[in-house]
């Protein structure tokens, strides 16, 4: 057994659970929804009965019977004397590894591929023979492709050498990386929140402490708060998305930038900048990089392809100064033992069409925000939808603090959503949802009617539950 969850965190993580009745299958399928999203790893034990029921202030048949419905359903194990215990997700476990014909799955934040993909794959298989005679073991990266990278940063005014390069496989990969590197078990690592989820669950891996900084999408990031944060904490490092954030869709000004940078540099915490969707501009055109003014060594960023291109291209890369990526290489071979020869290859050829990439993107994903923004004006217009100037999602205020609640409701529908929860550092955001906008128009217009025809149902629900529960206290 790996970890145990107490009553009370559950019953945190747990939120607006109660959106129908019997009330039993609303819980179980709340704890279905934390497994799949991962907030409950495998092997987590569960509260007792008796302790969750009083938490959730429900009888202990209800969790008995929730219980029950998860062991039938094979997402937990229950051992007289041991108690309840999570199970790794199988298979066949809906909305996970497979999904249904007809789904609309808008879990994964990431545009088809990008249409001149296919042949850039198949002008480099031609040249298959050069590739494979090389060794195949490339921690560092290829000359070509780290070249190609340091321009593009040049171009944005952020003058880079090869040397200050390591290509990775994906941006994930580098995170892996970096926070293997730069911090240590209890270590504390400022964080924004909400925030990109495999990122937080990377940090937590390396068994950091995170600290959460909000960022919204109406006001930005909370810079009183970052300041005190810095201050108070001296985080080790801090990992931001600057441009176009995961998943508020929110970019920094420039006076926040500097603020960002200015309390780093007094704390002596790295900067990790995740740039990842930095080049899916819709309409905010071009600003300026920002963090350029500091000590060179508190900044480092990662980059990749996976939302610019394709996601199954997994090229990332951490651009950082020439004695930090001598570290990463060093220490890269524990984690992998380099990224595949074809994918840099095709990368590489990529970076020349960059241009034509990114103009494609930002018109297809111009259409699909487009297409979001106006559907929920027309069906769901008691939703406060933010206007995104890039990115990929849009961050979406319910009326009401049931997003679990909901995104369970809809999977049995065909719709595949990630509740507003799932990006929390430090729990709530039980009032948001964040709908990717990166699927084609069509979709995403009957992914907010399913949302529109479900909402009334989830919302009644959980009306009737909160009256039952307050006629039970009285």
């Amino acid at each position: 057994m790996d970890s145990r969850i107490s009553a009370r965190a559950l019953a945190a993580a747990l939120g607006g659970w109660r959106t129908r009745e019997p009330a039993y299958e609303a819980l179980a399928d709340g704890i279905r929804l934390l497994c799949l999203d991962n907030r409950l790893a495998p092997r987590t034990a569960l509260p007792a009965e008796r302790e969750l029921a009083a938490f959730l202030r429900v009888s202990r048949s209800t969790v008995a019977a929730a219980y029950r419905s998860l062991r039938e359903s094979g997402h937990i194990a229950s051992t007289r004397g041991s108690g309840s215990v999570t199970l790794p997700l199988r298979r066949r476990d809906p909305g996970r590894t497979l999904v249904s014909d007809g789904a609309i799955d808008l879990q994964q934040a990431s545009p088809p591929a990008w249409p001149g993909l296919a042949g850039v794959l198949s002008e480099v298989a031609a040249s298959a023979s050069s590739l494979v005679s090389r060794v195949g073991y490339d921690v560092v990266g290829r000359i070509e492709l780290r070249e190609a990278i340091a321009r593009r940063y040049c171009d944005r005014g952020i003058p880079t050498s090869p040397d200050q390069i390591i290509v990775t496989s994906g941006a994930q990969s580098a995170i892996h990386l970096l926070a293997g590197v730069l911090a240590g078990r209890g270590d504390r690592v400022l964080i924004e929140t909400p925030t990109y989820p495999h990122a937080a669950d990377a940090l937590r891996r390396a068994g950091t402490r995170l600290v959460g900084v909000p960022v919204t999408s109406a006001d930005g990031w909370d810079l009183d708060r970052a300041e005190q944060a810095f201050a108070r904490t001296l985080p080790i490092m801090a990992y931001l998305m600057p441009d176009f954030q995961n998943p508020t869709g929110r970019s920094m000004s420039t006076g926040a930038r500097t603020t960002i940078l200015q309390s780093a540099e007094r704390a002596g915490t790295i900067l990790v900048l995740d740039e990842t969707t930095a080049d899916l501009d819709i309409d905010r055109g071009t600003v300026a990089p920002g963090f350029l003014d500091g000590d060179p060594s508190l900044v480092v960023r990662v980059g990749s392809l996976g939302k610019t291109v394709w996601g199954g291209l997994r090229v990332g890369w951490i651009r950082g100064e020439t004695d930090l990526v001598r570290r990463l290489v060093a220490a890269r071979p524990a984690q992998d033992l380099g990224t595949p020869e074809f994918e840099q290859a095709v990368a590489a050829t990529l970076f020349p069409q960059f241009g034509a990439v990114v103009a494609q993107r930002s018109h297809v994903l111009r259409n699909g925000r487009d297409a979001v923004l106006a559907a929920v004006s027309r069906a769901l217009p008691e939703w406060h939808a933010p206007h995104a100037q890039g990115g990929v999602s849009l961050w979406i205020e319910l009326d009401a603090p049931l997003s679990s609640g909901l995104v369970m409701d809809v999977r049995s529908r065909g719709l595949l959503l990630s509740a507003g929860p799932r990006f929390s550092v430090d729990g709530g955001h039980d009032r948001h949802l964040r709908i990717p906008f990166t699927a084609s128009p069509d979709d995403l217009v009957a992914a907010v009617d399913i949302l529109a025809e479900a909402w009334p149902r989830v919302r009644g629900g959980a009306r009737v539950a909160m009256a039952e529960q307050l006629d039970s206290v009285v």
